[in-house]
């Protein structure tokens, strides 16, 4: 379980998130909705150490306190982040990005771990010593997944991962979003495209302003008015 209490993220005087409380349990998706500049995307590297935490802040995952350690050693207590944009290396083969995400682990099991991985991502060892820059958008998206998911993590932390995919891969992912959370593996997503996050989340948040002003389960979500008229189109 991640737990993240009393989250706020400054940059300057600018305050982009403000006393913000969230959790996420291993096997659901947690979606965080909200408009362009509400506060998302400085919350999720916050949450996952690209950007120091308020000495206010509190961070556990599975009951272990790991608000004041590094971001490498996060890796280590089974938290992996997927950032906007992807962050692969894309001049490196599929093979040698994948393996950069164990790096935190022993490497005695490396090729069960790639062995899982292609249990998700079966595209992935046909393009195992392809370049990744050669590559579609939406298989640059499962490397990054990938990736991240070598370090087998408990809680993964995606960033807009849909973000300027075609509609019929966008379903693709999500659809491998649901069997990831059926490892066990908690999700806490940020996603433009809020009614197919919704439609496979547990729970929801609504951040505006840097606050969360709503949160709830995806069908209450959903049936909110003024989250539907703002974030669903309803």
């Amino acid at each position: 379980m991640l737990e993240i209490r009393n989250l706020s993220v400054r940059y300057g005087q600018h305050v982009a998130v403000s006393h913000a409380d969230i959790n996420v349990l291993r096997g659901e998706i947690v979606v965080v909705l909200g408009a362009n500049g509400a506060g998302k995307s400085s919350m999720l590297k916050a949450i996952g150490g690209m950007v120091p935490l308020d000495s206010r802040a509190g961070r556990t995952i599975d009951g272990v306190d790991v608000s004041d350690i590094p971001p490498h050693s996060l890796v280590k207590h089974g938290l992996a982040l997927v950032p906007e944009g992807r962050g692969n290396f894309v001049e490196l083969s599929v093979r040698e990005n994948l393996l950069l995400g164990a790096y935190s682990q022993s490497r005695d099991d490396e090729e069960a771990r790639l062995t899982e991985i292609f249990d998700l991502f079966p595209r992935l060892r046909e393009r195992l010593h392809q370049q990744v820059r050669t590559m579609s958008g939406g298989e640059q998206q499962m490397v990054a997944l990938g990736r991240a998911m070598m370090s087998r993590p408990a809680i993964l932390l995606l960033d807009e991962p849909s973000l300027g995919l075609a509609p019929v891969v966008c379903k693709e992912l999500f659809r491998l979003l649901v069997r990831i959370k059926k490892k066990n593996v908690g999700i806490l997503l940020v996603e433009q495209n809020a009614r197919q996050s919704l439609a496979i989340a547990n729970r929801g948040y609504l951040l505006e302003n840097g606050k969360i002003t709503a949160s709830g389960t995806s069908a209450e979500l959903f049936e909110d008015g003024a989250i539907g008229r703002a974030y669903l189109g309803t």
